[in-house]
């Protein structure tokens, strides 16, 4: 019984790492694209996004505007990579390394970079929605 217990735990563990995977690339693909509404689509209608800019932004709408934004100051080339995730119940949390190429002051391409942590919440249909967002 131990053993099958372990395996269900792993089995868990390997869902959640997965599920993050394919909602970081979902995320990661929406932006490269420009598609400030399908990054926001990600997110759940109590979502709260906190930027390193100190800003509370609530909901899908809030995290559309401020992604637009991003965006249209020519942020290109998003990747999330995953660090660890974990889920208890329906929540998945998890940690990632986020790079983008953005503009210096004088226009020029600048690698940034950071951490991300990100709470998530398990849809009904198996599906994951960001709750929280914060990132440096």
């Amino acid at each position: 019984m131990f053993t099958a217990l372990m395996g269900a735990g792993a089995s868990l563990a390997a869902s959640a790492e997965d599920d993050v995977k394919a909602a970081y690339s979902a995320w990661d693909a929406a932006f490269n694209k420009g598609d400030a509404g399908a990054v926001a689509a990600l997110y759940s209608d109590d979502a709260l996004f906190l930027p390193p800019t100190h800003d509370v932004i609530k909901r899908p709408a809030g995290v559309e505007k401020f992604v637009q934004g991003i965006i249209g100051m020519g942020t290109k080339d998003h990747k999330f990579e995953m660090i660890e995730a974990r889920e208890e119940g329906n929540i998945v949390y998890a940690a990632a390394k986020w790079s983008a190429t953005g503009k210096d002051s004088e226009g020029k391409d600048q690698t940034w970079g950071g951490v991300a942590t990100h709470v998530f919440e398990r849809q009904s249909d198996g599906s994951l929605k960001v709750k929280l967002n914060t990132f440096n």
